[in-house]
């Protein structure tokens, strides 16, 4: 099983602004501080040895949509922005043989997880077949809604791939090409759903993004720890600070890099993927959160250690 984020911005997508990349550059030049460079290659084994990921890289622009490769079908959770790039690189895999079959299970409905799907080309191949799985019962009406000609000049009925919608039950499993999925009702607005994916094997991912876990009042998590049990690699929504999700920004349906530290400890979960930044931070500032999560999880730890990594656009995780 391997997972690949393809967006993991929240909200709306970002772009590197040119003041950022400058900023990068001279970094980087001052690190090198006057030494030879005499080709990429050696300029490649400075990044990796002396910079780091901040200076060196970026968690992406991208709104949410991650796959899960496993078996011979496309798994893809959400259809943010992100989805464009995940359409275009699933295109040249199926010319290479890959099954054309392509299974979304969609977290909610509001635009920043829904807008890349206008844009996912194998909509348009004739011989692909899309299922899209979600307890939404209006989530047909929101992907032809924002294909209306007041807001998009390719209307849902021009796609020509096969197009099919299921209503799937929180917490009744169902079985998809291979896996095993349950859906988890979440705290957020029109309500969200979270997913688990099991496969033959054992090996558990769980994605869970826009809900909100709100500290005071953890009895209420006891579900979600349940939800996260055991889970291989659990992609949390971690999209605030602590001080920002219980202050200003309480019951905006999102969660806190501690919170789902703490879900993951009680859970015996053994890796957790920050992730729907929050679109105004920038690279040192999500890395600042990567590193407090990091030393959080240390302290707080009583069993076996949780792996905390950062989620970004391009990252891939081999469970």
């Amino acid at each position: 099983m391997l997972v690949r984020f393809w967006g993991t911005r929240g909200s709306l997508p970002v772009a590197a602004t040119a003041d950022a990349i400058r900023t990068k550059i001279a970094n980087a030049l001052v690190a090198a501080n006057g030494r030879a460079i005499g080709d990429v290659g050696e300029a490649e084994a400075f990044i990796d040895k002396e910079l780091d990921f901040a200076a060196s890289g970026t968690y992406g622009g991208a709104t949410t949509c991650v796959e899960i490769e496993a078996g011979e079908s496309f798994f893809v959770c959400d259809m943010g922005s992100g989805l464009r790039e995940f359409g275009l690189s699933a295109m040249k895999r199926c010319a290479d043989g890959h099954r054309r079959t392509y299974n979304f299970f969609q977290s909610h409905l509001h635009w920043d997880h829904i807008m890349g799907f206008p844009f996912f080309v194998p909509a348009f191949d004739p011989l692909a077949k899309i299922v899209i799985h979600s307890a939404h019962p209006d989530a047909e009406d929101a992907l032809r809604r924002q294909q209306e000609e007041i807001s998009f000049p390719v209307p849902f009925d021009w796609l020509r791939a096969s197009i099919e919608f299921v209503a799937m039950t929180p917490g009744e499993p169902i079985e998809v090409d291979g896996l095993t999925v349950t859906a988890e009702k979440q705290q957020h607005s029109h309500d969200s759903y979270g997913y688990r994916f099991t496969d033959a094997e054992g090996r558990t991912v769980v994605f869970s993004t826009d809900s909100e876990h709100k500290p005071d009042n953890m009895k209420d998590e006891a579900a979600f720890i349940e939800f996260f049990r055991n889970a291989d690699l659990v992609i949390c929504d971690t999209m605030y600070s602590l001080a920002d999700s219980v202050s200003m920004k309480e019951d905006w349906g999102h969660s806190s890099n501690i919170v789902a530290i703490d879900l993951c400890h009680e859970a015996g979960a053994r890796r957790l993927a920050l992730f729907h930044h929050e679109p105004t931070y920038d690279d040192e500032d999500i890395q600042r959160m990567h590193q407090e999560s990091i030393r959080y999880e240390a302290l707080t730890r009583e069993g076996s250690e949780l792996e905390v990594l950062c989620a970004y656009d391009g990252l891939e995780i081999r469970l």
